[in-house]
């Protein structure tokens, strides 16, 4: 038997997390004496106790690393693991974006002396939205959900013999934003009038160009906002982005474009 010291010294973690492993029941010790209250774990528990450090560096939160040590499943234990895999490189990707965002944001900085200039550079214009004939999926949905809810309409193109036109996007109805779950309308517009679930008629718009990661389009909502408010506008309807240059277009986040419009009204 080894006492928690040992263990500890062994798999370089602090007694504090072992005290902590045993009150949640990840790791509890295989004896316990019942007079000093010394904890005695299994010279086999070091595998477990190391196995549990690798999923943790792999990034499985302590409460998914306790349903993990229950699988006896391999299959689906395996599928989890490549499920986190995807997890990780997904999130390096993001981390690649924010890290060339952050060299940009330098070196304008460096070369204006305005640390906020990059909430400046948009061009704003008044024009009306385009008119577009588009399939539609609304649902109360997070912002990692868009491809879900994107795949269904794009199902429907082949069944139901429709022309894509490649113009696709998302407008916002909620007053208020929320990451998990906010109502959204993702559509993809397509040729045939007849056949598309709604018809969105131009109308007047403030209208910006975000070029960039999504991550970051809310610089390019403040820009307009900002424009209307100093203008004497007022917002007249839902707002709604149009993605122009994508990751489809194989291209690299600081490429995509994407079209921004805010339905306004003078006041």
């Amino acid at each position: 038997m080894l006492q928690i010291g040992e263990l500890s010294k062994i798999c370089q973690v602090s007694v504090k997390t072992l005290h902590h492993y045993d009150k949640i029941g990840l790791l509890v010790p295989a004896e316990v004496d019942r007079y000093t209250g010394y904890r005695y774990y299994l010279p086999e528990q070091i595998d477990t106790m190391n196995y549990i450090g690798r999923l943790k560096r792999y990034g499985f939160s302590l409460e998914e690393i306790g349903h993990l040590l229950t699988v006896s499943d391999n299959k689906k234990l395996a599928g989890r693991l490549r499920e986190q895999k995807q997890r990780l490189m997904q999130e390096q990707k993001e981390r690649e974006i924010i890290l060339n965002e952050l060299q940009t944001h330098i070196s304008v900085f460096e070369r204006t002396g305005d640390i906020m200039t990059y909430q400046k550079s948009y061009t704003i214009e008044l024009k009306n939205s385009p008119l577009m004939n588009v399939l539609t999926n609304r649902a109360m949905m997070g912002v990692d959900e868009f491809g879900k809810y994107y795949g269904t309409l794009f199902e429907r193109v082949p069944k139901e013999r429709v022309t894509p036109t490649g113009l696709n996007g998302a407008r916002y109805y909620d007053k208020e934003f929320n990451h998990e779950s906010s109502d959204v309308e993702v559509f993809i517009g397509i040729k045939e009038k007849d056949k598309a679930d709604v018809v969105m008629e131009p109308c007047e718009c403030v209208m910006t160009v975000h070029h960039g990661g999504y991550s970051t389009l809310s610089e390019a909502y403040g820009a307009i906002v900002s424009w209307i408010i100093e203008n004497g506008y007022e917002i007249a309807g839902a707002p709604f982005d149009l993605y122009i240059k994508t990751q489809f277009d194989s291209l690299s986040p600081e490429d995509w474009e994407t079209e921004v419009y805010f339905p306004i009204r003078k006041k």
